[in-house]
């Protein structure tokens, strides 16, 4: 992908996002990694409304070298970015998707692995299959080089226990999400959200799939569960 493609890939996300009620006002960022940086949306950014030209270029090594201010959350998608480096993800996608920040707040005792605090249970085959866990970071003040530590944490965590993590959960806040590409994204960060729905829909009762079929899952589709 060149630069300019991935600069209209991440409007065009933008776009689909807002117009579809995923992401409000000037809440979420979106970003694409490059061979020699990375393209993020500018601070304070409306996603429905983004240009192709006014997007932020850094450097690797996180130097804003082109564009307005970027986006408060630069540290967080680089940390996710360097914690993943070896499932090469091209995109993260940020919004505050009401369900499942509402979910977030709700404080239900879901436990991962290690102890890890987990926004969803296994409610339905394409959740483990296109979003897998979804841990619950402890609360930090958007932006904060501290809560880009502990997502990269959270990470390295599942990965030693052989869970390749695709999102994470800030509460009050909004998921990341990552993928190889702005589509494969956007399509889990919509599986997460539908999933947050259902689950509340549901009153947060069911318990999930069942160990078997979550192993058939993995069997299956190389779910990571």
């Amino acid at each position: 992908m060149t630069e300019s493609q991935a600069r209209d890939d991440i409007c065009r996300a933008g776009r689909s996002l807002f117009a579809r009620g995923y992401a409000h006002g000037t809440d979420g960022n979106i970003s694409i990694r490059l061979d020699d940086g990375f393209l993020i949306t500018p601070a304070d950014a409306c996603l429905g409304n983004l240009d192709p030209t006014q997007l932020c270029r850094v450097s690797l090594t996180g130097q804003h070298t082109s564009g307005p201010s970027p986006s408060n959350a630069l540290g967080l998608h680089r940390r996710i970015y360097q914690a993943t480096h070896d499932a090469a993800p091209r995109c993260v996608v940020h919004t505050h998707s009401s369900h499942m920040v509402a979910l977030s707040l709700m404080n239900i005792p879901l436990l991962g692995p290690g102890g890890h605090a987990e926004l969803l249970p296994p409610l339905t085959p394409y959740f483990v299959m296109k979003v897998g866990r979804v841990p619950l970071m402890a609360y930090h003040r958007p932006g904060a080089p501290k809560g880009a530590q502990v997502v990269a944490q959270a990470i390295a965590a599942y990965l030693s226990h052989g869970i390749s993590l695709r999102a994470v959960m800030l509460p009050g806040t909004g998921a990341y999400v990552w993928n190889q590409t702005t589509v494969g994204a956007m399509a889990a960060l919509e599986e997460l959200e539908e999933t947050a729905r259902l689950w509340l829909l549901a009153g947060c009762k069911p318990t999930g799939l069942a160990d078997a079929q979550l192993e058939e899952l993995r069997q299956t589709f190389g779910a990571s569960w």
